[in-house]
Parts: structure tokens; C-alpha cells; sequence
């Protein structure tokens, strides 16, 4: 099937009782016990497991082609998992600029219980290589990377990443449908279903998909349930109703984006855009190689650094000052500020997740704010 055929149907079926085309709601947080005090209907607890989960872990591990996938409260949750399911002493590469939360997962939580970890710009595929020590069992990476749009070439990292005997895993947040990580040597792909699957910012979640069914992320299921950081069924519900109209909206997120792109980069008072649809990104040729549209997120450095920068944020009419991304509306928000001491985002920077408004709209909003 072509990925918006299974975007409708991957998880859905009739409910076979009532005929309902859309699923139900299943809230219930135990099931029956057979007589013999067997589950043969598949279900015990709903931290365990939970109808409305499995067929969300079922239809996002189809639509990413993998053998299985794990749901969980956000998107945070999900990779904490995945550093959970390592031991101490080992040693994990992550992308310099991926989500401040992770690298902040990593430096104020998981170097205490004696994880070994190493940042580096791993859209330089050398410096990855160099990087890599004997204990290296995982690599974070991020593409495109939040908030500079870094682009990292998957391929070529991942053939490194595996060549030194170590999984490679793939935030894939901000591309769902547009990139294939798995096809491209990623293990693992990890979500933030709050954002682009949700996709009306109103839901929090995170999953974590796994291309094969290993060891290690049987030990990812087994932290899922003894930890018991799963979604309810109605965020699984609301996650999976997202999902359906996915591959139509980032097509629609990354036209409106490319035209706000094009727009700031010849605007006079932005000193810089980042975003891996125009050419003159240096990741750009990579990303058209490996990606089917650029997406909806983009960033702009404004002229005369922080100052202005607030100010143009603290102006817009459409332009939403909020945290998050991938909602049907736009948002704005200034990086340095939100990620406090330690923030490697440039003073002037401005990220935008760009929504399904009209795109002359968001430029003309931006145009005024940026002409005062």
C-alpha cells in the first residue's frame, strides 16, 4: 500500500461487536480472567497492555515498516527507555544539536547512574567516526536536528555506527513520512507522537519503533511495563486519529514552509535561515537525497541578536509564542530563552513550526513584524 493508504488504515479494523468504523474507546484498566485463569482475549492490565495502545503501537510500526513498536506517555518518556535499556559503563554518541531535552536526559540523569557519553556535530560524518570509543553501544541521532536543522547523512553514519558493533537510533520527529530511517540503517525510531502524529496540540505521547524485534528491545518492552510510562487510551485513540491524515499534512506543512523559507531569506533583517530546503543550506543535498519534502520546521536568525529577536516574537498575529510544533497552527518561539544556561542556540534565533494556515498570511504576519 502507498503510505497514505496505510496512514487511513495501519491499526484500524470494523469493531467486530458493533460494526463502529471508528474504534472504540477502551478506559477499562483490567480484564476478565478466563476460568482456568488464563487471558485469552489478549489483555490483563492496561499497563501491561491496552487495545487502544496496541493497535497504535501496530499502525505507527506499520506506516515506519517495522517488526514492533512501544507507545509511551511523551516523547521524553520514550527515550529515557532506550538509555534505561543500556548498562552502566556503557558508552552512547548523541547529536551536539539534538532536542535539549535529551541531551539534558543524558548529562543531569543518566552520567549519574554511570552512563558514558560524548556530543558531537554528527552531520559530520568524520567526527562520528573519531567519536566512537570500544564501549560505544548506541548513537543518538537527529535529523533534521532542533533547532539549526542539522542535517545528518543516515546512511553513511549508520554503515559507521554498526561497523563498531554499536545500535544507531533515529529521533525521526520532525520528518515522520518524509524519511524512511529504517530504509536508510537506523535500529530504532523514536517519536514524539505530541507533535506531527498528534498533530492538533493536544495530546502528549512518544513510541519508540523497532526494525527488528531484538533482545534489547524486549528489554524496552519490559521497562514499558514495569515502569509504567504508558499513554491512556484516549491519548492512544487521539494519536492514532492523527495519524490518518498524516502524509497530507506534512505535504502541506512543508509547502507552506518552504514558501516562509524563501520569503526570510531575502528579507534585510535576517541574518540567517535555516532550513534544508533551500539550496544554499550546506545540508541541503543530503536531505533531497534521503528525504521526500524538507518539512515544516524552519529557523531564522534576526539582525541585532536577542533583543530584536524577542521583539519580533512578542509582535505576531498569527505566529503563536509557544513551545512545541507539528499543530495544525504556527508557532514562534526564541530557543536561547527556553533552553536557559548551557543553551548552544545562537541569541537571535527564532524557531518556527509553520502550520496549515495560508502561507501569504504567515509571510505577510512575519513581514510586518520584521518591517516595524
Amino acid at each position: 500500500m502507498k503510505i497514505e493508504t496505510l496512514a487511513v488504515h495501519a491499526g484500524h479494523s470494523v469493531d467486530p461487536a458493533t460494526g463502529a468504523v471508528a474504534p472504540p474507546i477502551y478506559l477499562s484498566t483490567t480484564f476478565e480472567r478466563d476460568i482456568e485463569g488464563t487471558y485469552s482475549r489478549g489483555f490483563m492490565y492496561t499497563r501491561n497492555d491496552n487495545p487502544n495502545r496496541d493497535a497504535l503501537e501496530r499502525g505507527i510500526s506499520a506506516l515506519e515498516g517495522g517488526a514492533a513498536a512501544a507507545a509511551f506517555a511523551s516523547g521524553t518518556g520514550a527515550t529515557m527507555s532506550i538509555f534505561q535499556a543500556l548498562a552502566p559503563g556503557d558508552h552512547v554518541l548523541a547529536h551536539v544539536d539534538a532536542y535539549y531535552g535529551t541531551s539534558r536526559l543524558l548529562r543531569e540523569i543518566f552520567l549519574r547512574w554511570g552512563l558514558q557519553a560524548d556530543f558531537v556535530d554528527m552531520s559530520d560524518v568524520m567526527a562520528v567516526k573519531k567519536t566512537l570509543k570500544p564501549n560505544t553501544k548506541l548513537a543518538w541521532a537527529e535529523t533534521p536536528s532542533n533547532p539549526l536543522l542539522k542535517i545528518v547523512d543516515l546512511a553513511a553514519v549508520a554503515k559507521i555506527v554498526h561497523d563498531a558493533g554499536a545500535l544507531f537510533v533515529c529521533d525521526n520527529t520532525w520528518a515522520p513520512v518524509l524519511q524512511r530511517p529504517f530504509d536508510l540503517g537506523a535500529d530504532l525510531i523514536v517519536h514524539s507522537t505530541t507533535k506531527y502524529f498528534g498533530g492538533h496540540c493536544d495530546v502528549l505521547g512518544g513510541i519508540i519503533v523497532a526494525k527488528e524485534n531484538s533482545n534489547f528491545f524486549e528489554g524496552i518492552r519490559g521497562i514499558q511495563y514495569e515502569g509504567g510510562a504508558v499513554p491512556s487510551p484516549f491519548d492512544c485513540w487521539l494519536i492514532l486519529r492523527g495519524m490518518r491524515t498524516l502524509p497530507w499534512r506534512m505535504r502541506a506543512h512543508s509547502e507552506n514552509a518552504t514558501k516562509v523559507a524563501n520569503f526570510l531569506a531575502q528579507h534585510r533583517r535576517v541574518a540567517r535561515v535555516h532550513y534544508p530546503g533551500l539550496p544554499s543550506h550546506p545540508g541541503h543535498t543530503i536531505a533531497a537525497k534521503q528525504m521526500s519534502a524538507f518539512g515544516g520546521m524552519l529557523a531564522f536568525e534576526v539582525k541585532d541578536g536577542g533583543d530584536a529577536a524577542m521583539s519580533v516574537a512578542a509582535k505576531t498575529k498569527i505566529f503563536i509564542r509557544a513551545t512545541s510544533l507539528g499543530g495544525v497552527e504556527s508557532l514562534i518561539e526564541h530557543r536561547a530563552s527556553i533552553e536557559g544556561p548551557g543553551t548552544t542556540s545562537p541569541e537571535g534565533l527564532l524557531r518556527l513550526s509553520i502550520g496549515l494556515e495560508n502561507a501569504d498570511d504567515l509571510i505577510e504576519d512575519l513581514d510586518h513584524v520584521l518591517s516595524l
